[in-house]
């Protein structure tokens, strides 16, 4: 097979799983639904952003502008100033899907099988990527061979799918993690994804006309609330800047009614927040009731915004509560991120930002900045993670 061949074959598979109504679509729907206990519209939103990102446009250009050239995968090409190269794959690829982040494997799955690897998965119980699999097969049945699809069983009990991949890509907890790279060959690659989170950034230039405020706050809800925040970009910390038109506890009230809004469109998967929520939010309570911070929402709805807590604690990684904390400037919010220890892998501005903001996000040490209300639709092109895409499963051979 060429690479092209595979490149069309994938985005026409991708194309088949962006319509709704698509048979294999709708039960691993309903699926998802069933193991996350996310809503149907959340599910819907996660799989439109998937499939809608697959395209053959955005492959063979994440291709090229790794490894220089599609046909680098089929034979040698010439290099301006360097050796002639072919990139060959890995011996055997084995991905882990993530328990949360609704199809985060297939990206990692689609451009191991473009370096023409043999590519093993461990899905989820919804078997998101074993469906999508089976599609692959039928617009190109030579993949057939080179892909294989099997439930998570546990480190302990996939320990032989390890012992032999040439390269793993896994998400997961720490813990987890280190149990798998136990398991891997000393010349294995290794390429962990473990929990981060992300943070929002709202500058006071964007708090200086209303429409653009309530644009921002719409988005940093959309951000916070989608996937019941529990994916690695899912807002849980904003930083508000002091000295705009609006004043932060103006601007959290904008928040606080995008929540409303947002949470109709995307509802929680659950009625009432869960113990560690309730407590948080017991706490953030009473502290406002001595005059230290305030709470909005959260009455009647699973969510809630916390403006000003206590900065001796962490923000709340908790689903769907914001906090958010009013800062001079990015020197401040850069402060915090680094007493916390925060693993960031995305800040999310309002805009085109300014360039210490841009700074603030590249200190620290986030993977990706964008605006808020796209953060949960990352571009197939982009480094996940900080991790090439195709890179992790090729190696190259130069001909002198």
């Amino acid at each position: 097979m060429r690479a092209e061949q595979i490149v069309r074959a994938i985005a026409d598979a991708a194309e088949r799983w962006r319509d709704a109504d698509f048979p294999p679509r709708v039960r691993t729907t309903r699926a998802i639904v069933g193991r996350t206990g996310y809503t149907e519209p959340v599910v819907e939103y996660a799989l439109d952003a998937l499939f809608g990102s697959i395209d053959r446009e955005s492959l063979e250009g994440t291709i090229t502008s790794e490894l220089g050239c599609l046909d680098a995968l089929d034979g040698f090409v010439a290099r301006r100033g360097r050796p002639d190269v072919f990139f060959r794959p890995v011996d055997g690829v084995t991905i882990v899907s993530s328990d949360t982040t609704i199809g985060v494997a297939i990206p990692a799955f689609v451009f191991a099988l473009c370096a023409k690897a043999g590519v093993a998965v461990k899905d989820r119980d919804d078997a998101l990527v074993e469906a999508f699999a089976a599609t692959l097969a039928q617009e190109l049945p030579e993949l057939r061979n080179h892909m294989s699809v099997a439930s998570w069983d546990g480190v302990s009990g996939d320990a032989a799918w390890f012992a032999r991949a040439g390269a793993v890509v896994a998400y997961g907890r720490n813990e987890t993690l280190a149990a798998i790279r136990a398991r891997l060959a000393p010349e294995a690659r290794f390429i962990p994804f473990g929990h981060r989170t992300s943070v929002g950034y709202v500058a006071r230039e964007t708090l200086a006309l209303r429409a653009t405020a309530v644009d921002c706050a719409r988005g940093l809800a959309t951000d916070a609330l989608l996937f019941d925040g529990e994916g690695c970009l899912s807002i849980h910390a904003a930083f508000v800047e002091r000295r705009g038109a609006l004043d932060p506890p103006a601007f959290a009230a904008l928040v606080a009614d995008a929540f409303d809004e947002v949470a109709i469109e995307f509802p929680a998967g659950y009625a009432q927040p869960d113990a560690a929520a309730a407590a948080y939010l017991r706490g953030a309570r009473f502290r406002s009731a001595q005059g230290a911070g305030r709470v909005f929402g959260g009455a009647l709805a699973p969510h809630a915004i916390v403006l000003e807590p206590d900065r001796a604690d962490s923000p709340p990684l908790l689903r769907r509560i914001l906090a958010l904390y009013d800062v001079d400037g990015p020197d401040e919010a850069l402060a915090f991120v680094r007493r916390h220890a925060l693993a960031l892998e995305a800040v999310g501005g309002c805009g085109a930002e300014r360039p210490d903001v841009v700074n603030f996000a590249v200190a620290a040490g986030a993977a990706r900045v964008a605006r808020l209300g796209t953060l949960q639709r990352p571009p197939l092109a982009g480094e996940h993670g900080g991790v090439g895409r195709i890179l992790p499963f090729v190696r190259p051979i130069y001909r002198e």
